[in-house]
């Protein structure tokens, strides 16, 4: 039966304007109306990456929850740990709405929200007063800034004392220039600036997007390496619509869900020839098949969001149950194991 309700709501949902709809769906789960689970876990799901122990490594990707508002009851639904965010120094109301297009026909969305949050106060009110379960903080800019990279160390050193990690968020399309932090140098100096804030410790994460060419990445690869970086988050979403359908296919923003998957894959594929750190797989994770094959193409864990969408909040638990029988398969005993097995089938 509640299931069945659930199938409903969701159905109702769809038929909302995406942002008011995505809104509700936070109140729900703050309000305790989603799952009553916890992470899903086995010994095979168990992973370490960065440091860091997790019960599993499916988790949620940063702008689903960007204020951290519902954080217990999105921890029900599953997940081995949550991103929150992003977080910039000062509140913001981020671009004009209509900001989020849903693509139903092509299991995917375009945003444009442009870090509109509730500013690192608040969000790290919110993070102190949780007491359970692996939570990061995913770091960004306020719109006017004239020093960035200031932004993003301010929101470390206010966050970090209240989460196990930190991301980096320079592959944003939605605030002006902030792509062109990925470049070597700026990068370099950006992350320096970041490393030097970093009083709590906290391994610090960085998400790049899927639209570098192999130089670029090379480039991020050395100096996220050079710089005591943990992990890299590959990726945030693509400027691309190669192949859309839906009428939203030409709205700017990023384009995030089914589309993006093959694309992001091959690319974690090939950064993962490029360096040791730690992968982090997100782009299109829409079952525990393709969180499988983002482990096997060299990814440590994964995360997703616009899934949830199409799928619903009890997607989480059904794809680390569903990962947890892949690995189980093919004889796997644990995703270290199954980490880069498939990764010839990418590149």
């Amino acid at each position: 039966m509640k299931q069945y309700l659930e199938r409903t709501a969701l159905a109702l949902m769809r038929r909302m304007d995406p942002e008011r709809a995505h809104a509700l769906a936070l109140r729900a789960l703050a309000a305790g109306m989603g799952p009553h689970g916890g992470p899903t876990t086995s010994p095979r799901l168990m992973t370490e990456f960065a440091g860091l122990q997790f019960a599993n490594p499916v988790g949620l990707a940063a702008g689903f929850d960007k204020n951290a508002t519902a954080i217990a009851g999105l921890y029900h639904c599953g997940f081995g740990f949550l991103e929150f965010g992003a977080a910039t120094p000062r509140p913001q109301p981020g671009n004009p709405r209509p900001r989020l297009f849903r693509l139903s026909e092509d299991k995917a969305a375009i945003n444009r929200f442009g870090f509109n949050n509730d500013g690192m106060e608040a969000i790290a009110r919110r993070l102190e007063a949780n007491g359970t379960g692996r939570q990061g903080i995913n770091l960004g800019a306020n719109k006017d800034s004239e020093d960035k990279a200031a932004d993003f160390a301010a929101v470390l050193k206010r966050c970090g004392p209240h989460v196990d990690f930190a991301t980096v968020n320079v592959s944003s399309p939605n605030t002006e220039k902030l792509r062109d932090l990925q470049g070597k140098a700026a990068l370099a100096a950006l992350l320096e600036r970041v490393m030097e804030a970093n009083d709590s410790g906290v391994p610090v994460f960085l998400k790049i997007a899927p639209d570098l060419n192999e130089d670029e990445m090379a480039d991020i690869a050395e100096v996220a390496g050079s710089s005591g970086v943990a992990a890299i988050v590959a990726t945030n979403t693509t400027l691309s619509r190669e192949g859309l359908t839906s009428r939203y296919r030409d709205e700017a923003g990023g384009l995030s869900g089914q589309p993006l998957f093959e694309r992001s894959t091959r690319f974690l594929a090939k950064l993962s020839t490029m360096t040791d750190l730690p992968l982090i797989g997100v782009g299109g994770v829409g079952s525990a098949r393709q969180a499988y094959e983002k482990i096997r193409a060299g990814a440590s864990a994964v995360q997703l969001y616009t899934a949830m969408v199409y799928r619903g909040v009890r997607l989480p638990d059904e794809i680390a149950l569903g990962l947890d029988m892949l690995l189980e398969r093919d004889g796997f005993s644990s995703i270290a194991e199954a980490k880069g097995s498939g990764r010839s089938d990418w590149l």
